[in-house]
C-alpha cells in the first residue's frame, strides 16, 4: 500500500462514518478542521518558509468579523444592493475577508518579513495584539460584547444549519487545501519556497526573487487563516474578540510545530492532538484533583515540553518513519519524448562574456579587493588562484551579484550589472557554486538540481496547485536528470543531498548550476573533497563544457588540477592581481612562486 492510498482510504473512512458519529465527536472534528486550516498555513509560512508568526489568530479574526459585519449590518447589505438576510451576504463576507486579509498581509508582510532573527516573531506579536484590541474597541463591530445572529451558510437549495453539515464543508475545504499545497510544493514554485528557510542566497543566485516569494507565502497563510475565520463565524453564529487573542495564536503555532512544522499532514495531526488534549484535560483533571481551575494549562504546557523534547521535528515525521516499511515508496516514472527546454544561445567563441574593471570592495578598514581587472571569454577555462585570504571568494560574490562593489564596473554580455541582484545575473546567463556548499540538505538530489532551472520555467502558483504545470515540471526534472548524469551522480538521484559526502555535494552544486543553461559558470573550489578519479572526471567535464563554448571561471587550491585544465590563470594576493597568463607563464613568475607556490622548488607534476 502506498502513502497516497492510505490517505485516500482514511478520507473515505471519515466520509463513510460521518453520518454515524456522535454529535460531540462531529463538533470536535469541526474544530480540528478549522484549526488545521490555520496550522497548514503556518506550516507553509514557518516550517517551510522559515518565517515564525504568532499573529495568525488576528487574520482568523479578520475573516470572522468581515462576514459578521456583512451579515448583520443593514448598511452593508444596502451598500451591496442586497436585502437584509440575503443568502449571498455570507459569500460577500468571505470575499471581503479574503481581500482585506490579503491587502493587510501584503502591507504588514512588506515590512515584517524584511526583519530577521527574533525581530520577525516580535513584529508578528505586535501587529497581532494591535488587531486583537482593535476588534474589541470598534463599536460597529460590537466591541468586546461581539456580534450575534449570523445566518447559516446556503449552498444553492441546501442550508448548512447543523455542525454535521457545516463540518462536511470544513473538511472538504481542508482536504482540498492540503491537496493544492502538496501540488504546489511538488513543483518549480515549491522548490523556490523550500529554499526560503535556509538557502536564500543560493536561491537568489538561481534566479529566485526570495523577497517576493516570502511575501506571497505570508499572504497565503493569512488567506487560509481568514478562510478558517469565516467558517468559524458561521459555525458559532457569533463573533467576539476572545478567540483571536495572542494565546490562541501561540496555540496555532504549537499545532504546526508539534505535528511537524515541515509537513502538511503534520498540521492536521497537531491540530487534532492539541484540540483533543485540551478538551479531555478540562474534563479529567477536575475529577482527579477534586477542584476546578486552570490546571489543564499547566499540564498542557508540560506535555508540550515532553513532546518537543522527544520529537523535535514533530510527530508526523516519526510516524512516517515507523510506517515506511509498510508503505511502498512512490515511483518516479520517466516520460520519454519530452520536449527540451528552450536553450540560451551561447556567445561566439572568444568573445568577452564577463568583464570586471577596477572592482574594489572594503569591509570597514579591510581592503578585500583593490581595483581588480578580469575578463572572461566564451570557451575559456580561466582559473583564479591565490593564498587563503587573498580575496578570491569576495571577488566571486562581487561579480555574481551576491555583494555590490564599492567601486568599479562589472559587465555581463556587455550589460552593466553593478547594483543588480544575484537573480538578475542568473537570468542574464551566469551560474555559480559556493565555497561552502549550499544545498537543501533534506531534499533529494534531483530536487536540488532542478532548482537551478527555476528561471527556465514559467508556471505560477495557481497552475502548480491545480497540477496544470505537469508538462513543464516533467521537462525541468528531465533536464535535471540529464545534468546529474553528466556529473556522474545517477546512483544518488533520489538520495537526500545532505547525506552525500562533501565531494559529491559539490558535484550536485555543479549539476544545479548547469541546469540553468548558463553562458558563464563560476565554480568556487569545485575539486575540494573529491577523490582522484572524481577529479579526473570533473576535469574531463569542464574541458568538454569549455569546448562547447561555455566560459568558466574557477577558484581552486589544488594546483595540479588547475595547471592541467586552465587556459588562463589570474593570481591574487592581499586583494590585488599580481600575475595573469598561461599556466606556463604563471609558473615562471617569481612573484607567484614567492607568494603562493612556495618558491623556486615548486614544480608541476604531470
Amino acid at each position: 500500500m502506498s502513502q497516497r492510498q492510505l490517505i485516500l482510504g482514511a478520507v473515505v473512512l471519515l466520509l463513510g462514518s460521518w453520518g454515524f458519529l456522535p454529535e460531540f465527536t462531529v463538533t470536535m472534528l469541526n474544530y480540528v478542521g478549522l484549526y488545521a486550516l490555520v496550522a497548514v498555513g503556518l506550516v507553509m509560512l514557518t516550517g517551510i518558509g522559515g518565517m515564525t508568526s504568532f499573529g495568525q489568530a488576528a487574520f482568523v479574526g479578520l475573516g470572522a468579523y468581515a462576514t459578521a459585519w456583512f451579515c448583520t449590518d443593514p448598511g452593508a447589505a444596502a451598500w451591496l444592493g442586497l436585502a437584509p438576510g440575503s443568502a449571498w451576504l455570507p459569500w460577500e463576507g468571505l470575499l471581503a475577508g479574503l481581500v482585506l486579509s490579503a491587502t493587510l498581509a501584503w502591507m504588514l508582510g512588506s515590512v515584517t518579513v524584511r526583519l530577521s532573527g527574533h525581530y520577525l516573531p516580535l513584529g508578528t506579536i505586535a501587529w497581532g495584539l494591535s488587531l486583537y484590541f482593535l476588534f474589541g474597541n470598534l463599536d460597529f463591530l460590537g466591541g468586546h460584547t461581539g456580534m450575534a445572529g449570523l445566518p447559516a451558510l446556503t449552498l444553492g437549495s441546501l442550508t448548512l444549519k447543523s455542525v454535521r453539515e457545516l463540518g462536511l464543508l470544513t473538511w472538504t475545504v481542508l482536504l482540498l487545501t492540503v491537496w493544492a499545497l502538496h501540488n504546489l510544493l511538488d513543483s518549480r514554485e515549491g522548490r523556490a519556497i523550500r529554499a526560503l528557510k535556509s538557502g536564500r542566497v543560493m536561491a537568489e543566485s538561481m534566479g529566485v526573487d526570495t523577497a517576493h516569494y516570502r511575501i506571497k507565502v505570508f499572504v497565503l497563510a493569512a488567506l487560509l487563516a481568514s478562510l478558517s475565520g469565516w467558517l468559524y463565524a458561521h459555525l458559532q453564529r457569533f463573533v467576539n474578540p476572545t478567540p483571536f487573542n495572542l494565546n490562541v495564536g501561540i496555540e496555532y503555532l504549537f499545532m504546526a510545530v508539534v505535528g511537524g512544522a515541515g509537513h502538511l499532514w503534520g498540521a492536521v495531526l497537531g491540530a487534532a492532538l492539541i484540540t483533543l488534549m485540551k478538551q479531555y484535560l478540562q474534563d479529567i483533571l477536575p475529577s482527579l484533583l477534586g477542584a476546578s481551575g486552570n490546571f489543564e494549562v499547566v499540564v498542557f504546557g508540560l506535555l508540550m515540553l515532553l513532546v518537543l523534547q522527544h520529537f523535535p521535528d514533530g510527530l508526523w515525521p516519526s510516524l512516517v518513519l515507523r510506517t515506511s516499511r509498510l508503505l511502498k515508496a512512490r515511483s518516479v516514472a520517466h516520460e520519454p519524448g519530452l520536449r527540451r527546454l528552450a536553450e540560451r544561445k551561447l556567445p561566439s567563441r572568444g568573445s568577452a562574456v564577463l568583464c570586471a574593471s577596477g572592482v574594489t570592495r572594503r569591509f570597514g578598514g579591510l581592503l578585500a579587493n583593490a581595483k581588480v581587472n578580469l575578463e572572461i571569454h566564451a570557451g575559456e577555462l580561466h582559473a583564479l588562484i591565490g593564498p587563503n585570504g587573498a580575496g578570491k571568494s569576495t571577488f566571486f560574490n562581487l561579480i555574481s551579484g551576491v555583494d555590490e562593489p564599492d567601486a568599479g564596473v562589472v559587465t555581463l554580455l556587455g550589460k552593466d550589472m553593478v547594483g543588480q541582484p544575484a537573480r538578475a545575473f542568473a537570468r542574464s546567463g551566469l551560474s555559480r557554486t559556493f565555497q561552502h556548499v549550499r544545498l537543501l540538505a533534506t531534499r533529494s538530489v534531483i530536487d536540488n538540481v532542478a532548482l537551478g532551472a527555476h528561471q527556465r520555467g514559467a508556471s505560477g502558483w495557481i497552475a502548480s496547485m491545480l497540477r496544470l504545470d505537469r508538462a513543464e515540471e516533467a521537462c525541468l526534472r528531465e533536464e535535471a536528470g540529464r545534468q546529474i548524469s553528466r556529473c556522474g551522480l545517477e546512483a544518488q538521484v533520489h538520495r537526500p543531498a545532505g547525506s552525500l559526502p562533501l565531494g559529491q555535494q559539490r558535484l550536485v552544486e555543479i549539476a544545479r548550476a548547469l541546469c540553468g543553461q548558463p553562458c558563464i559558470l563560476l565554480l568556487d573550489e569545485p575539486a575540494a573533497g573529491l577523490r582522484h578519479q572524481e577529479k579526473l572526471a570533473l576535469a574531463s567535464l569542464l574541458k568538454q563544457l569549455s569546448q562547447e563554448g561555455l566560459a568558466i571561471l574557477l577558484v581552486e587550491h589544488d594546483m595540479e588540477f588547475v595547471m592541467n585544465i586552465a587556459d588562463c590563470i589570474t593570481v591574487m594576493e592581499f586583494g590585488k592581481v599580481i600575475a595573469q597568463g598561461s599556466p606556463t607563464q604563471v609558473q615562471a613568475n617569481p612573484l607567484v612562486l614567492e607568494a603562493y607556490l612556495g618558491g623556486a622548488d615548486w614544480e608541476l607534476r604531470p
